[in-house]
Formats: structure tokens, sequence, C-alpha cells
């Protein structure tokens, strides 16, 4: 704050220190009161946590993630682990990993970046050296089933000899790696975080590169043991299950649960249910390795279809494409005939006009008072 007992102070002086507060980023409002005295005067700085994001750091195999907040901490009084979305203190936390990175001889800007961490879908705070001339040389899974299966081993060829990048690595786990273990059952998997180190300078490991472990916690294997409908819907239970392509006993394949939620949703799309929720809660026996699921479903309003409104469009484009348009006004709006417009539609109502459109923007306008959507659609 750089105020001290005994220093002399003006009103702007308190001011300056308020608002060095607020440009810090970790508090959502900062004001003060101050009181007179014979002694002098006494402040009381009143502040209001801001929302803190996790910390992550994506290119540094110098260290480890601990020796990193560490130094921070040493270096950032205030930092907790955590860091704002913004603020004057994510320039302190850059200078002090930029400080830490120079025992290592090695003289790189810090910078940062506010992502969203693909294992969980959290935002997070993310901490990179630019320009690292850094790249993989070698990615190893500690579970047999990712380190065997071909599919896998051929895709992981487009990281290696890449800059690296953690994060990258996770991603590349989160849409290729856990696919393979879904579909045989292994629905808990766990990805831990990779650990990189620098490779030792050698003909088969030249310097700059960069060797990872993925520690993998494939979890058993789960069997299918059924699911229950909850909630108040109109389709009936027995068309529900017709959408889930397993029967009990059969491998627990996530590709395939995935696909029945998804699948539920779309049948309820088709019959107007825009709104509708879908909340899966499953029940993990691991003792006898099997999984069942509980469904919520909350319908919501029934939607009917309303005004189609077109902008951007000549005369002889509106008309093709309100003749192509199959809901007429009022009838069940379905999500499916809307989509399959989009897809395949707009392009057919087109063929044979000497122009085109790059763009065409989309939107759903909902009523849920009167249970009308009406289309936007402009043409650029």
């Amino acid at each position: 704050m750089g105020l001290h007992t005994g220093a002399s102070v003006d009103r702007q002086d308190l001011q300056v220190t308020a608002d060095h507060l607020a440009k810090l980023g970790l508090f959502a409002s900062v004001q003060y009161r101050y009181t007179t005295a014979a002694s002098g005067v006494e402040v009381e700085y009143q502040v209001t946590d801001a929302p803190e994001l996790p910390v992550t750091f994506d290119n540094f195999p110098w260290f480890t993630d601990q020796e990193m907040i560490e130094a921070i901490k040493s270096s950032v009084p205030l930092f907790d682990d955590m860091a704002p979305s913004g603020g004057a203190i994510l320039e302190d936390i850059s200078s002090s990993l930029e400080k830490l990175l120079s025992t290592k001889g090695v003289h790189a800007s810090v910078s940062h970046l506010l992502t969203i961490r693909g294992a969980d879908s959290q935002q997070v705070q993310q901490f990179s050296v630019d320009g690292a001339d850094l790249n993989v040389g070698r990615i190893e899974f500690s579970d047999a089933l990712a380190s065997s299966d071909r599919g896998v081993q051929d895709l992981l060829l487009d990281l290696i000899g890449k800059p690296f990048s953690r994060s990258a690595i996770e991603i590349f786990e989160l849409e290729q790696v856990r696919p393979v273990y879904f579909l045989r059952g292994f629905l808990r998997v766990r990805f831990g975080e990779p650990r990189a180190q620098l490779a030792d300078s050698s003909k088969t490991s030249p310097l700059g590169q960069v060797l990872v472990v993925a520690p993998i916690d494939s979890g058993p294997a789960y069997t299918w043991n059924g699911v229950t409908w909850k909630g108040d819907y109109t389709i009936p239970p027995d068309a529900l299950d017709d959408l889930v392509k397993l029967k009990t006993g059969d491998l627990a394949d996530g590709t395939k649960i995935e696909g029945a939620w998804q699948a539920v949703r779309g049948l309820y799309g088709e019959r107007g249910y825009l709104d509708a929720k879908v909340t899966v809660a499953p029940t993990f026996d691991d003792a006898a390795k099997r999984v069942s699921y509980a469904v919520s479903i909350d319908e919501g309003p029934q939607y009917h279809m309303g005004n189609l409104v077109l902008t951007g469009l000549s005369l002889d484009g509106e008309r093709r494409i309100r003749a192509a348009w199959k809901l007429s006004p009022g009838a069940i709006f379905d999500k499916s005939v809307y989509d399959e417009f989009l897809d395949i539609g707009i392009k057919q109502a087109f063929t044979g006009l000497p122009y085109h459109y790059d763009k065409i923007g989309r939107f759903l306008r909902e009523d849920a008072k009167d249970s009308k959507v009406d289309i936007l659609l402009d043409f650029q």
C-alpha cells in the first residue's frame, strides 16, 4: 500500500493507494474512510474480493508447478495459488516467473491468457513462456491401452516435433485418448498433469526437446445396468428406452451412452421442446463394476413456429427461401427441420442463381410466454 505510520499524507495519497489496490484486479470494490485524531489520521480500507481462477503453467519444463508457485509467493505477497481475470497482479506474476527462468539461463518474457482448461471446461489463467524454442521429443502414456492403441499412436505424431505445450497435450487427451477409453467402458478414466523434462543433448535427444510422461488412471471397465427416467415429461419411457442402444450386462460403451443423451435432446427438439433440460446422474458400483443412470427431464414449454424474418435478400432470393421453408406458422417447431434447412435447404433454394452469400447470420428468438419461436436469417 505504501502507507507507513508517521508519514505525512494528504487525501490524494489515500486515493492513490485505493486506486493501486483496485488496479491489482484482486478486489471487486475498494473503498476507504478516514478519521482525524490528535495523533494523526486513521484510515480504514474496505475491500471485496473479486472472483479468482486457477493458475496453470503451459510450457515450463524447467520447473515443477510447486516450484513456480513458491517462487511467485516469495515475490508477490498477495498471490494465493489463484489469480483474477485481469489486473496488474498478473504482470507481477509474469515478472516473478521471468526472474525464475533467468536462474536457468533462460531469458524470455512470460505472458498470460484467460482460457478454458480442456479436462473440466473450467476457466483458468494460463501462463506461458513466449518464444520458447522447445519441441516435443516424445510422449509416453503411463497406461498400456493408450500406449498400444494404434489410432492414438498415429495421431500422436501430430504433436511430436511441434512446440511443447502442456495444454495442447491435455486437449489431445480429451479429444483423442478419452474416447478410446470410453469405448471400452472406462467411464471414470482420469488424466493426470503431464510431466515434462528437458531431454539430455545427444544424437537421439537433441537439445531443446521435451520428454513428456502423461499419467492415466483408467479405473475399472463398467457394464451397463440400466437407466431410470425422472421428471414430468410427455414422451413415454419406452420411447426413451429405444434411444439407448445398450442392454443390461453390455459393456458400458461411453460413446453409445453419450449418443443416447444427445438422441434424447434431439427427440425433444423435434417436438418443439427447445428448452428441455436433460440432467444425467450416474451411479457407479465399483464392486460389481456396473453403472446405472438416473436421467431427469424438465421439458419446458413446447414451441410453435412464429415468423420467418429474412434480411439481406433480393426479392427473388426471399421468394425462394420462403418457398423452401417447410414449417407453417403455428406448427410445432421441429428443430431437426431447422437444422436440415440450414445445412441443405438454403443451398438447394439458391441452385441456379449466379450469386451466393458468404455469410448467413442465424438466430432463434424464443418467446416462452406465447410458446412461439421466430427464425431470423441475415444474408450477407
